[in-house]
């Protein structure tokens, strides 16, 4: 049987990954975490980017350190601030972020409810740095934004939220956007839980194309979507900007009859079995401009 073989890890030169027992973790995998955070210096892009307002006059951990300590306790699956209080004696917490003791669920609590609106554009220019690190490391040049929305339950009185007919369940009802080549987070917008689909998703797209338009490599995009995006705004945006796209429309009885006139069959035809046809055909509803 062979053994993991010691190892030093480049962010924190006291901790080594060996096989000797010690203090133990169900969290290990988060070395890796740590391990890239630093390859990426994240810490210090988010010292950079997220300034959070902080009058406490005496205080144990600043608010960066208790957005790392978050942020790692989110990735590891723990989505409950009072998981806190037992992951702040977790050794790979402690030495991954550098702190002898880590805040309680009071603190991580009192930090959640002091972030504001402006933190929040903080924290999505974050993720928007991120993805422009991937992208230069890869020379990446075809994305594909897929544009989509979700649903988040709800369970408090937290604010904006809503219920929703489609998802018949109370909760947020946010955008969100992903490469579809290479599953790469591109943004995401909190919404009301009882917004349509597309409410304001021309805007939210415009900040995604622009953004990557900026790239030094001249990125190829297009825009996916289902049925929930089919607005002219979208297209105008993506004729704009010249950005392909691709949006499934809602069926309807004009569509339906276009449909039939290109369907192929013939004698031998067995229609108990289903199949699919493609072809093209020029569209334009009466609303469209």
């Amino acid at each position: 049987m062979s053994t993991l073989q010691e190892k030093q890890l480049q962010f924190n030169p006291h901790l080594v990954m060996s096989n000797d027992g010690g203090q133990l973790s169900n969290d290990s995998g988060l070395l890796l975490l740590f391990e890239f955070f630093h390859k990426i210096k994240f810490k210090e892009l988010v010292n950079e980017l997220l300034h959070i307002d902080d009058s406490r006059n005496y205080c144990t951990h600043d608010y960066i350190d208790l957005f790392m300590q978050v942020l790692v306790q989110l990735i590891a699956g723990y989505s409950t601030d009072s998981s806190a209080n037992w992951l702040r004696h977790d050794p790979v917490f402690q030495q991954g972020l550098n702190k002898t003791t880590l805040g309680s669920q009071s603190m991580v609590s009192r930090f959640i409810h002091q972030l504001s609106e402006e933190n929040i554009v903080q924290l999505q220019s974050i993720a928007k740095a991120l993805t422009t690190i991937y992208i230069g490391q890869k020379n990446t040049q075809h994305m594909i934004i897929d544009v989509d929305s979700t649903h988040s339950d709800t369970f408090g009185k937290q604010e904006q939220t809503d219920f929703n007919t489609h998802y018949g369940t109370t909760g947020y009802h946010p955008l969100v956007a992903f490469d579809g080549l290479t599953g790469l987070f591109l943004g995401a917008e909190l919404r009301p839980g009882n917004v349509y689909t597309s409410n304001n998703a021309e805007v939210f797209l415009a900040d995604i194309i622009s953004q990557h338009k900026q790239h030094s490599c001249d990125m190829f995009l297009t825009v996916r979507g289902d049925s929930g995006f089919a607005k002219p705004e979208i297209y105008e945006l993506c004729e704009q900007e010249k950005v392909k796209y691709i949006i499934r429309l809602k069926v309807n009885a004009r569509l339906k009859n276009m449909a039939q006139q290109k369907v192929l069959y013939g004698p031998d035809t067995d229609f108990t079995h289903k199949e699919s046809q493609y072809f093209k055909i020029d569209y334009q509803a009466k609303s469209w401009e």
